[in-house]
């Protein structure tokens, strides 16, 4: 690709071959994609100014390295849990492709420390965040709506705002959102999550709709699809309402979700279905969290912590 030619002397073509098979075989977005030709670029540029000609001269000290200095410069833990996924993806892709003759990611894990845990909303938190939405009006139907059903389900905001109603059964208490690389899964909604949303159908949407044809579920006041901006900023509206002081995103009712799934005791395969994870490992950071609030319960209210 034309904004890998800077490196093609040293690289070849395998990030343009790899970023193709993310798209076209893997069918990842093209946000997705772009984010691991960024981190790649970002790493072959780091290796080729330490003079390492190609990947094959990569090996696990060159991977540490570009990891250290990282470190060194100050970049999120997020930032470097990334470039290791992206590394690891692409040598994984460059062995199968018989391109190297070690992977050098097999032996590289991302130390424990870095790895920052999401912000969670308590229980009580999550009551008051509900509550705010003034249900007196359109708008506070809709958004009590949405956000008892991210709550509720654990999708993201991408798949909340593309949500079409044919892609809501709740009469069976299911919803069917399509999530990252176009894949769809089915999540139970609860009673009190449907009721919103059904409200919302019945009373506010065909109001914001007028006589405009949309398959979104949610909507704006102008009757178009809600978009990811617009639920950003509603709910950091409604989080200052409730007097949260924690820094919530839409991502932060999904960390919650998971959470108070885990803590009440789901199965983390079960969480990992619901969140629509691909690898489990991802899902596992919800078991630090979680007891991470277990400890912290337990030395606040046990009288010899």
């Amino acid at each position: 690709m034309s904004n890998d030619q800077p490196l093609k002397t040293f690289y070849g073509d395998q990030l343009g071959d790899f970023a193709n098979y993310l798209a076209v075989e893997r069918n990842l977005s093209a946000n997705t994609v772009d984010a691991y030709r960024s981190d790649l670029r970002l790493a072959a540029t780091y290796w080729q100014q330490h003079g390492i000609s190609d990947w094959q001269h990569v090996d696990r000290f060159a991977v540490l390295s570009l990891l250290a200095s990282m470190q060194n410069q100050g970049r999120a833990a997020e930032t470097e849990s990334r470039m290791v996924s992206s590394l690891r993806q692409f040598f994984d892709y460059l062995s199968r492709q018989e391109l190297i003759s070690e992977n050098p990611m097999k032996l590289v894990q991302l130390p424990k420390g870095r790895r920052k845990l999401p912000t969670v909303l308590s229980e009580s938190e999550v009551s008051r965040l509900l509550a705010v939405p003034d249900t007196g009006t359109p708008l506070g139907i809709r958004d009590r709506a949405m956000w008892e059903l991210m709550y509720a389900t654990g999708v993201r905001v991408s798949e909340l705002v593309n949500l079409t109603m044919t892609e809501l059964h709740l009469a069976v208490g299911l919803i069917q959102p399509r999530g990252k690389g176009d894949k769809e899964r089915i999540i139970p909604v609860g009673d009190i999550a449907s009721d919103w949303v059904q409200r919302y159908l019945t009373q506010v949407r065909p109001q914001l709709l007028k006589k405009q044809f949309s398959t979104a579920v949610f909507l704006n006041a102008h009757g178009r699809q809600l978009t990811r901006q617009g639920v950003w900023k509603n709910l950091k509206r409604d989080v200052l309402a409730a007097g949260i002081t924690k820094d919530v995103t839409p991502h932060t009712l999904r960390h919650s979700f998971a959470t108070h799934l885990l803590e009440h005791g789901a199965d983390l395969r079960v969480v990992q279905e619901l969140l629509g994870h691909a690898d489990i490992a991802t899902t596992q950071i919800y078991t630090h969290v979680s007891k991470q609030r277990l400890t912290a319960v337990y030395q606040k209210y046990h009288p010899r912590a």
